[in-house]
């Protein structure tokens, strides 16, 4: 383990140089690349020198315990050595997942895409709550959001809605929660009270970047239309909302929430880029879990991922078998504990298939 956090220290040694060069400092794109590297592995040096400081603390209290001379010290030196053997475990384990290599998407901004599914009105309703429940977690982490796209529902909430997450590590946090959301509830317009049960799919769309994903813009399809919705005198009155088609693939991107024609146009062939590269990700991410027979591949969107029970106020994610009961909590954006767990699962999976040990 040493030799691995030996070449990572000579790495931040190298970044900690390159981060101050005026050339460096000029190209901004390297230099949030290499920034982002820095802050990685300062982490791991941190690591690297309480596992220094923890062994020889191990091997000064065994010299110690050894030389038996002073009883006093002999005393101190046992629980020092005590409470070293009980971190040095659990701090091996921190580390070896830290030393997981990272997917190159992980620190990617996303697109996400909640679509209602079976379940009429109160489906378009638990999209809607999705929603909320996302813009609230988003809030909570510090991330900014920014509505791409809607169609909202006849009785509240939407059919569809697209919304851009900007932040640190998003796609690394939010790829899990691609798949199918089911809801079991009684509805509101429901006089018997019986339960019904509705659905809402959830897709997450790393952001690409122009270099990711190349479009030919002789292959795109361009219609301007006007926005529907709330927004103001504009609304209705000029073309400003741009859908474009991907004549090769079939897929279809638009935006409407600026009031701006061009605007929306940059927005909507974000979006198109992203659900290009998406589908090409998606092949690759169902290859990857197949090799690792993994339960909490990101690939499979049609695939029923968690079930909201709100008679029994509880909330289960059926790929690793973890049930809360926290309904609002979750619901009012408290899904860290269902993300922290699904990671934990996913980097188990990565270690055992890694070399790094």
């Amino acid at each position: 383990m040493l030799d691995r956090l030996q070449y990572v220290k000579q790495r931040f040694d190298e970044i900690s140089d390159l981060i101050i060069q005026p050339d460096v400092i000029a190209d901004q794109k390297r230099y949030v690349q290499l920034n982002k590297e820095y802050k990685d592995l300062k982490a791991l040096v941190e690591k690297r020198e309480e596992y220094i400081n923890l062994d020889g603390n191990i091997k000064e209290a065994k010299e110690i315990i050894a030389d038996g001379s002073d009883a006093e010290m002999v005393e101190m030196a046992k629980m020092q050595l005590d409470e070293a053997q009980e971190r040095l475990p659990q701090l091996e384990e921190e580390i070896k997942f830290m030393l997981i290599p990272k997917d190159p998407e992980d620190a990617k901004n996303v697109m996400v895409e909640i679509r209602a599914g079976t379940g009429g009105d109160e489906a378009s309703i638990f999209a809607g709550d999705l929603f909320r429940m996302y813009t609230k977690y988003c809030e909570s982490k510090g991330w900014r959001t920014s509505v791409v796209d809607m169609n909202e529902g006849t009785s509240g909430g939407f059919k569809e809605v697209i919304f851009e997450v900007t932040g640190e590590d998003v796609y690394g946090t939010l790829k899990f929660e691609a798949g199918v959301h089911r809801v079991q509830r009684v509805p509101q317009t429901e006089t018997q009270g019986r339960v019904h049960t509705s659905a809402a799919t959830v897709m997450v769309l790393p952001e690409a970047e122009e270099f990711d994903v190349q479009i030919d813009m002789n292959d795109v399809r361009i219609d301007y239309f006007c926005s529907s919705g709330p927004g103001g005198q504009s609304v209705n009155t000029t073309k400003s909302a741009v859908r474009m088609t991907h004549i090769p693939t079939g897929l279809v991107a638009q935006c409407q929430d600026e009031k701006s024609q061009h605007k929306n146009k940059d927005r909507a062939l974000t979006v198109l880029r992203s659900r290009l590269y998406e589908m090409e990700l998606a092949k690759k991410q169902e290859e990857d879990a197949k090799k690792r027979n993994s339960q909490v591949s990101s690939g499979d969107r049609s695939a029923k991922i968690r079930t909201y029970n709100y008679p029994q106020g509880r909330v289960t994610d059926h790929r690793i078998g973890l049930t809360l009961y926290d309904l609002d909590g979750v619901m009012n954006g408290s899904v860290q504990k269902i993300i922290d767990e699904l990671q934990l699962v996913s980097n188990t999976e990565k270690l055992k298939e890694s070399e790094v040990f």
